[in-house]
């Protein structure tokens, strides 16, 4: 099979610099420079545990799979794990495999545990988000492979893909084959292709703007009276909201000016 194909808008040391930020980090940066709706769309609308907290963020390209761990029709598929195994392997690093989990709200069992952890982790994937369950979580972790997932159980069931590569939907949230996404214990952001360059420099200014701003007035209030420190915040939220207007209107300026070369 050749490599399954499609532009990446980043780098390698690109995407390195992104995973040292959390992901509300990264939210912020991404919703100083998009044109999307910031309230839905691209994040988990629902509740989603992170299992591995320890291992930090995570940020990889979608890859997709749905499973029903409940119908035991699927197995009767039996080259389903093959296929399926050759479309994650072909699809470019680093992944995180996203499994939407057609028995959900209902727990039949995992798909996750500590062969299949091993054997993604040794096919370019760092982990996933499943809307199902997850199990042998210490043999996971050890594999290095982050889970976010809707719970923990025991057994696997019928576990077995279904169909793969196609679109899916977990946590009331739409994600496609190749989308970047960026998550760690507060959930997950999917970044857009148009909102990818520029993301980590639009991060760290927001970062930085609020450390020079309104976290900076709030910490040097020793000493001064509730009048003086209300004056101090006022003022700097003031800084941070037009740092913020600025370099939102200075990317709008080139985003005109190269769309007319």
């Amino acid at each position: 099979m050749d490599d399954i194909v499609f532009e990446k808008k980043l780098t390698y040391q690109d995407l390195l610099k992104l995973k040292r930020w959390n992901t509300p980090t990264v939210y912020n940066g991404w919703e100083q420079i998009t044109g999307r709706d910031r309230t839905k769309g691209n994040f988990n609308l629902e509740e989603v545990n992170d299992f591995m907290p320890q291992m930090g963020s995570m940020i990889g390209y979608a890859v997709t799979v749905v499973v029903e761990p409940s119908n035991p029709e699927h197995t009767k598929n039996l080259l389903a794990w093959e296929e399926y195994r050759e479309y994650i392997a072909y699809f470019p690093d680093p992944k995180i495999v996203v499994v939407q989990d057609l028995d959900k709200p209902r727990c039949d069992g995992s798909f996750w545990g500590e062969v299949n952890s091993n054997v993604h982790r040794a096919l370019g994937c760092v982990g996933t988000i499943t809307d199902g369950a997850i199990r042998d979580l210490d043999e996971m972790s050890n594999a290095g492979f982050k889970a976010l997932a809707a719970r923990m159980c025991v057994g696997h069931a019928f576990s077995t893909p279904v169909e793969w590569g196609t679109e899916v939907e977990v946590f009331s949230c739409k994600i496609q084959p190749g989308d970047l996404i960026h998550a760690d214990k507060h959930g997950f952001l999917v970044v857009p292709e148009e909102d990818q360059v520029g993301l980590y420099e639009a991060s760290c200014f927001m970062d930085a703007n609020e450390c020079n701003t309104v976290i900076q007035a709030a910490r040097m209030s020793s000493g001064k009276t509730k009048r003086e420190i209300l004056q101090d915040i006022n003022r700097a939220a003031k800084q941070f909201q037009d740092a913020a207007e600025a370099y939102g209107n200075g990317r709008e300026t080139i985003a005109r000016k190269d769309s007319n070369l």
